[in-house]
């Protein structure tokens, strides 16, 4: 075997991922691998980098469908060129910097709900009588509505 190509056991040791996960990134169109004459997988070497972004994305809460999506920009069976990780990081700036708003958004307003502990209907700007919210959307309106402002 080539020394740029890596079993599927030494691609799960050097990223720090089960083989099951492999074959499932694999299934899902995340990375891609070919078979030698054995009927073995292999991987290139550059699908190490490819796992490396999927985990980073993952510790963010970046879901595999949006991550899919993302990595689109990408060739699949060959190395990403520069411009390729370029096209990435731009997709995915603007994904995460609206996490990260939202999650500040999060932090600096429910702090003072949480932490006061008034449990006073009268006051509390969370308090949704008859479900009146409903009306504007599903989820935690009021911090989306915070957040758009």
């Amino acid at each position: 075997m080539s020394r740029d190509n890596l079993t599927v056991g030494a691609v799960a040791k050097r990223s720090g991922v089960k083989v099951s996960t492999l074959h499932y990134y694999e299934s899902i169109g995340l990375i891609a691998s070919f078979r030698n004459n054995q009927n073995h997988r292999i991987y290139k070497k550059d699908v190490l980098r490819r796992v490396s972004v999927i985990k980073a994305a993952q510790k963010m809460g970046v879901g595999l469908e949006s991550i899919k999506q993302a990595m689109s920009f990408l060739p699949l069976r060959t190395a990403p060129s520069n411009k390729d990780w370029n096209n990435l990081a731009t997709y995915w700036k603007k994904e995460l910097d609206s996490r990260i708003s939202f999650l500040q958004n999060l932090s600096e307003n429910m702090t003072g709900c949480i932490g006061c502990g008034c449990l006073s209907m009268e006051n509390c700007p969370i308090y949704n009588t008859n479900d009146e919210l409903s009306k504007k959307g599903t989820g935690a309106v009021l911090l989306d509505n915070l957040r758009n402002e």
